[in-house]
């Protein structure tokens, strides 16, 4: 699993990885969370897609949403968290929106056009670390005691993990 912030380049370090280790890649945003114009699919329908995802041997899931941790986490060998400074989430969120704004975006799902971000958005951003970190460490301590967790704190170290697994970047 590859969790974290919007904007902080987990979709990105997870298409990366998907490609090097011949890993199917499942963008919760894509798959699972949105239905077409921005409509939230209903949770039933996402914990039961999330479910069929999961039971697969080889699986790699960009999305933290740690209210279906119990269903990801013991199916997981390894979670990366990727956790930048809420200023970089900004910046990585200002830059895709610049990229796609009007169009569609390919983690996304279909029919969901890129916007420029709301202050309802720039918040959850903001306020990421302190409101959703600490439940984010419940769940894994909950329902993934001993799954390894790799925390990436910048774009470098991302890159430095590339490296070491001797994989693209």
């Amino acid at each position: 699993m590859v969790i974290g912030c919007s904007g902080g380049g987990k979709s990105t370090l997870s298409r990366k990885l998907a490609a090097a280790l011949d890993l199917p890649n499942h963008s919760m945003d894509r798959e699972v969370f949105w239905l077409p114009k921005w409509v939230e699919r209903p949770r039933a329908e996402q914990r039961e897609i999330l479910s069929e995802i999961a039971k697969a041997d080889r699986w790699l899931l960009d999305g933290t949403n740690p209210s279906s941790f119990d269903i990801r986490l013991p199916r997981t060998d390894l979670v990366i968290w990727v956790r930048l400074p809420r200023w970089r989430c900004l910046l990585g969120v200002y830059k895709r929106a610049s990229q796609y704004v009007g169009r569609h975006r390919p983690d996304m799902a279909d029919g969901c056009v890129e916007q420029w971000p709301d202050r309802e958005f720039l918040s959850y951003i903001w306020n990421f670390e302190r409101r959703f970190a600490p439940r984010i460490i419940q769940e894994i301590d909950r329902h993934g005691a001993s799954v390894p967790v790799i925390t990436l704190k910048s774009h470098g170290e991302m890159a430095h993990l590339l490296d070491l697994a001797g994989l693209p970047h």
